[in-house]
């Protein structure tokens, strides 16, 4: 069955959920500061708005997909923003990345406004959006989780319901460490891979199905192995949901040392001016004077 949604953000994440629901049949409408992102869904059928007001207002269900808490407030409830167009009921979904605290302030003063809020963060990234096989994990009240699966069934194989307000997003920072980390620990172990000549692009194939099996051993080794730094993520990113994982851990008053190293070095590579790089480009920080130069 078709709907109705408009996305606010059409970035790598939101253009790739965009473009997904686009060819699931959906009706879309698109706003974004960026007038080419929204140019790119245009093309692919979708309708341009021309502020987040104008998108809300012709649609149930708002899909916001922007990179903070502050920026997602601003086109919430900003000049021009949802809530000036938004129909009473209107469910936004926020596939954002964002602090839980402020996922649950956000939801109350949605809640004072007549809408409902859902946090729905995600992991699989862009090329999982584009097939329909991201991992979401919601928060919010059970019967607007059930209402925004609707439109998410689309993007998703995997939706969890994992309690209220901001619960998404605390599990999206449980996710965020358990990826950071594994994300170190293939490089790392690729470079040991190559520095004592085994062929790298083999060992996904070999440990495939034991216990140091992954998603991520199984597509990032090969491009650690090959320095393919195409873009699907960005480092910097990684280092917002770091921090934010650190500031919960420090409201929880949880020891968390190996999260803490591999902060500091996704830390160190944005210094470096690699923050926009994706997260094969963690290889950079293997090299020694003997190693190829990046890229």
């Amino acid at each position: 069955m078709s709907e109705r949604v408009a996305l606010i953000g059409a970035g790598a994440m939101g253009g790739a959920i965009g473009t997904r629901l686009i060819e699931t049949g959906n009706t879309l409408t698109v706003f974004d500061l960026d007038k080419e992102k929204v140019a790119e869904l245009v093309a692919k059928g979708a309708s341009g708005a021309g502020s987040a007001a104008e998108a809300a207002s012709e649609s149930g269900y708002v899909i916001t997909s922007l990179n903070s808490p502050k920026i997602v407030e601003i086109a919430v409830f900003g000049p021009q923003g949802v809530a000036e167009g938004a129909k009473p009921g209107t469910l936004i979904i926020d596939m954002s990345s964002i602090d839980p605290d402020a996922t649950k302030a956000l939801a109350a003063k949605a809640a004072e406004q007549g809408m409902r809020w859902v946090d729905s963060p995600l992991s699989g990234g862009a090329p999982k959006a584009l097939i329909g096989e991201l991992t979401l994990m919601a928060g919010g009240a059970a019967d607007d989780v059930a209402d925004a699966h609707t439109i998410l069934k689309h993007v998703a194989s995997n939706y969890t319901h994992m309690g209220p307000s901001g619960a998404g997003q605390t599990t999206k920072l449980i996710n965020q460490v358990l990826c950071g980390l594994n994300f170190l620990a293939v490089a790392e172990a690729t470079q040991l891979a190559l520095d004592a000549g085994v062929d790298a692009q083999k060992v996904p194939q070999a440990l495939k199905g034991g216990r140091a099996d992954s998603a991520i051993l199984q597509e990032y080794m090969p491009r650690f192995a090959t320095k393919d730094y195409r873009r699907t993520g960005r480092i910097d990113n990684m280092v917002k949901d770091l921090n934010g994982a650190q500031d919960l851990a420090r409201r929880t008053h949880t020891a968390m040392p190996l999260t803490a190293l591999c902060a500091e070095i996704h830390r160190m590579l944005t210094a470096a001016g690699l923050g926009g790089e994706d997260q094969a480009a963690l290889m950079e920080f293997f090299k020694g004077p003997d190693k190829e130069t990046f890229r």
